[in-house]
């Protein structure tokens, strides 16, 4: 199959690695000669514009990192226009369901199906062919799409139409962010109480305390390191699911204080 890909950068690099050995003909933008360059050691055609990504793709991918990026990729190039009928385009950028919606209403003119199929997972994840994904789409558009996710993705979960990924990817970070805000008063407290962070992170994996948050800043060391290897990442969601609750008149309740707690306030920095 051939496939394009927009967005070869942490997470995209991998997923590209695995779509090349799997088989896959793989055309990946790259607008600098050092992108283009970093595209061919993964295997991948390296392309300088749009257009040339989609040109005979069966599937489009688009990694990119924010949400106006994905508007500007899919919305603001021919992407859409040089892709070919039948064809599906797979968003896993972590955004609002409203530009997975925006971008369908562009690609049914050209017969294009779309998937938001947001991640959770990292590098690591990806390498293992083990990243989950929320899968948002019709079930035509899921099945054309499966072909590519299944290469780097187990579980990939359907979780109902277009823009549902998002929303569970949303509801999903902000749970997670929650839980570090948790975490980062229990380490507090820990230390009024004379025991280290490294010592208490450590007991908790083996306790009624434990949870996925608690072994990935474990696995860091400290919440301070965790926070500077993803915090940026998990900063940009808590943004976009605070915009998008308030934008649907939903309130995030005892979830929003906890993250207030720690690092990932996004309003301290506003």
């Amino acid at each position: 199959m051939r496939i394009g890909f927009v967005g070869v950068g942490r997470m995209g690099a991998p997923m590209v690695r695995r779509l090349v050995a799997a088989g896959h003909e793989v055309r990946a933008l790259g607008r600098s000669g050092d992108a283009r360059r970093r595209v061919s050691e993964l295997g991948a055609e390296p392309v300088s514009f749009t257009a040339a990504v989609g040109t005979g793709a069966a599937a489009v991918v688009v990694c990119v990192f924010t949400d106006d990026q994905v508007r500007a990729v899919c919305l603001d190039t021919p992407l859409l226009a040089s892709m070919p009928g039948g064809s599906v385009l797979i968003v896993h950028t972590t955004g609002s369901p409203r530009t997975a919606e925006d971008i369908a209403a562009q690609a049914a003119a050209h017969d294009i199906r779309v998937v938001d199929a947001p991640v959770s997972g990292g590098p690591p994840d990806i390498d293992a062919g083990t990243l989950t994904m929320f899968a948002g789409g019709t079930e035509d558009a899921l099945a054309r799409a499966r072909p590519v996710l299944r290469c780097y993705g187990d579980p990939v979960l359907p979780v109902g139409p277009l823009g549902s990924g998002q929303r569970v990817k949303l509801v999903n970070n902000a749970l997670f962010a929650a839980q570090l805000g948790l975490l980062t008063e229990a380490v507090r407290l820990a230390s009024e109480l004379g025991v280290d962070e490294a010592t208490v992170l450590s007991a908790l994996q083996h306790a009624s305390g434990a949870s996925r948050a608690a072994a990935s800043v474990a696995a860091k060391g400290s919440v301070a390191a965790f926070h500077a290897s993803v915090g940026e990442f998990i900063g940009k969601d808590v943004a976009t699911v605070r915009t998008l609750a308030a934008e649907l008149g939903a309130t995030m309740g005892t979830l929003d204080a906890a993250i207030n707690a720690q690092f990932f306030d996004t309003r301290r920095r506003s």
